[in-house]
C-alpha cells in the first residue's frame, strides 16, 4: 500500500481563468492505494457523504482506468467538496501519483497532469488542468494546451471558506461568453503582472494581478457578501483578493505578518452577512507527496 498527500489548490487567481493555479500548503487530501483485481473506492473525511464510491462516478476511478491500474483506493478528504479549493483535483492528483508509483507506469509529474484531469472531467464535465497541475507539481503553475510551466513561488495566502455551496457546473454557466477588447487588454496586463510577481515572490505584484473584470464579477453574484469580504480583506492589509476557482472560497494575497488580520477580517465580514466561515492561513506549497 502507498499513501499520497495531495494539496488543495486555488485556480484562476483572477486574471488567469482556466490557466493559473497554485498549490496551497493546507488543507489536503490523503489517498491510499493498494493493488487489487478491480477498482474499489472508500471515502471518508469532510463531505464524504456527498461523494460517490462508484468507480464510474468518482474522480479517482477515471484515473485508475486511464492508468490501467486496478486498485483498492481509500480517500480521506481534507478538502471540502464544492469549496473552490480543488477538492476533486486533490483526490485525482493523489491517485495519479500513487497509482503511477504502485504500478511503475513511469510517467513524469507533468505527464500525470492530463491523466488526473480525466478524473476532473467526471465532476465538472470538462477536463481542465488548472487545479490538478499545481496539486501534482506544486508551486504556481501555468497550464496550457502545450503543457505546464511551474514557478516555485513563496507568497503568503489566506483562504476563507464560507458555509456556502457553489458547484463547478453552476459557476461555469455564469461565465460570460465574450469580453470587450479593453477588458482583454486589462486581463493580459494583470496576468503578466501576477506572473512577474510569482517569479519575484512579490505579494504586491501578485495582488495587483488578481484583478479581473470578466469572470470574477459574474461569479461573485453566487457568493453572499463577496464584495464586503473583499473590501474588508483589503482594508486589513491584503494586497489582492479574488474568488478561488469556482468559489465560494475567497483567496487573498498578503504580507506574512498580515495573514491573521486579513483572515479575521474576512470571517467577521462573512459573519456580518449571516454566513459562517473558516479560514486557512496558508502559502504556496508543494505538490503531491508520497509517504
Amino acid at each position: 500500500m502507498l499513501t499520497v498527500r495531495a494539496p488543495a489548490t486555488s485556480a484562476n487567481l483572477g486574471s488567469g481563468f482556466d490557466v493559473f493555479g497554485v498549490a496551497l500548503d493546507r488543507p489536503a487530501d490523503v489517498v491510499r492505494v493498494e493493488t487489487a483485481d478491480e477498482i474499489s473506492i472508500e471515502v471518508t473525511g469532510v463531505g464524504s457523504q456527498y461523494i460517490p464510491e462508484d468507480p464510474d462516478k468518482n474522480t479517482v476511478g477515471a484515473v485508475a482506468e486511464a492508468l490501467d491500474a486496478p486498485a483498492r483506493i481509500e480517500i480521506d478528504k481534507g478538502v471540502r467538496p464544492a469549496s473552490g479549493l480543488g477538492s476533486s483535483a486533490a483526490s485525482a492528483a493523489a491517485a495519479a501519483v500513487g497509482l503511477n508509483e504502485l504500478y511503475d507506469r513511469g510517467h513524469s509529474r507533468e505527464e500525470l497532469v492530463p491523466i488526473a484531469a480525466k478524473g476532473e472531467a467526471v465532476v465538472s464535465g470538462d477536463a481542465h488542468d488548472d487545479n490538478v497541475a499545481p496539486s501534482i507539481m506544486g508551486g504556481f503553475t501555468i497550464a496550457t494546451d502545450d503543457g505546464v510551466t511551474k514557478v516555485d513561488a513563496d507568497i503568503p495566502l489566506v483562504a476563507c471558506l464560507p458555509d456556502i455551496v457553489v458547484s463547478t457546473r453552476d459557476a461555469r454557466r455564469v461565465v460570460p461568453e465574450s469580453a470587450r477588447v479593453d477588458q482583454l487588454v486589462e486581463t493580459v496586463g494583470w496576468a503578466a503582472t501576477l506572473t512577474t510577481g510569482m517569479h519575484r515572490d512579490d505579494p504586491d505584484l501578485v495582488g495587483e494581478g488578481m484583478n479581473d473584470t470578466v469572470v470574477t464579477p459574474a461569479r461573485a453574484e453566487l457568493i453572499d457578501g463577496y464584495s464586503q469580504v473583499r473590501d474588508a480583506a483589503l482594508d486589513a492589509g491584503a494586497t489582492g483578493v479574488t474568488i478561488s476557482g469556482a468559489g465560494p472560497t475567497v483567496i487573498a494575497a498578503c504580507e506574512d505578518g498580515d495573514r491573521r488580520a486579513v483572515g479575521t477580517a474576512m470571517i467577521d465580514q462573512f459573519n456580518a452577512v449571516g454566513v459562517e466561515a473558516r479560514v486557512y492561513q496558508t502559502e504556496i506549497g508543494d505538490g503531491a507527496t508520497l509517504f
